[in-house]
């Protein structure tokens, strides 16, 4: 690859895939990364049985293959097989617990209708914070008689600050997997009436058609981030959009 993607997002999404008479749950495994240009490109999509640790693994190897250097920071759900597989796929880079997922785990812990609002407000305060507001956010849950989810911001606590290691008017960006979550609605959308693919081929074909347009839009469109020094937008046209690796 002729660019180096500090930033990488993963996400899966499932999908029904017949295998002869059955039909059979999918995960389609989605790599996107931010360019050191500030430039944002799908980098693979793979069709795997699970999103386990395995495959997680080989979908990164694959892309070390392809030549994806310069890993500083990647961004996924608290998925356990994503977790491991970035360990040993990408040493020295640092993972990052998406905030909007770790809002959804905190929900699910039986919180109250009439305190859901406090909660969520506690939890901002924390993963916005410093290590000390975190650590107040899980005494505070725990105050409120939330053991379960304390707990679950105990066990991330150590990687939902990764994204503060890097420069502040990249934090929004960096916090959360909404810009794959974006690509996941249309894959949605766009497959919803099909129901169950024929076979995996043909959905790897049309998901391939819908990123490649998607990918299209993100390269001439809009710079991410400002990570290089910017380019003037005025004067860049169509024509000159950054190449797809």
């Amino acid at each position: 690859m002729e660019h180096s993607f500090p930033y990488l997002i993963v996400d899966a999404t499932y999908l029904k895939v017949r295998r002869g008479t059955r039909v059979v749950s999918q995960a389609l495994l989605i790599t996107a990364g931010i360019r050191e240009d500030g430039f944002r490109e799908i980098l693979s999509i793979d069709l795997m049985d699970s999103e386990g640790e395995a495959f997680w693994y080989e979908h990164f190897e694959m892309l070390k293959e392809r030549g994806l250097h310069g890993v500083q920071l990647l961004i996924s759900d608290g998925h356990t097989g994503i977790q491991n597989a970035v360990q040993r796929a990408f040493l020295g880079s640092s993972w990052q617990m998406c905030h909007v997922h770790m809002h959804r785990i905190i929900k699910s812990k039986g919180i109250r209708r009439s305190d859901i609002k406090n909660v969520v407000e506690i939890v901002r305060n924390g993963i916005q914070g410093d290590f000390q507001a975190l650590q107040n956010a899980i005494q505070q849950l725990e105050e409120m008689g939330y053991k379960s989810a304390a707990a679950s911001l105990e066990r991330f606590s150590t990687d939902l600050l990764n994204y503060q290691a890097f420069p502040e008017e990249h934090w929004k960006r960096l916090r959360t997997t909404n810009m794959l979550e974006r690509v996941n609605l249309e894959i949605k959308r766009r497959s919803r009436s099909i129901g169950a693919f024929p076979n995996g081929d043909s959905a790897m074909r049309l998901i391939g058609s819908i990123l490649i347009d998607i990918n299209e839009d993100w390269l001439c469109g809009k710079r991410y981030l400002t990570i290089s020094p910017p380019v003037d937008e005025m004067t860049r046209s169509p024509r000159e959009c950054p190449a797809a690796v």
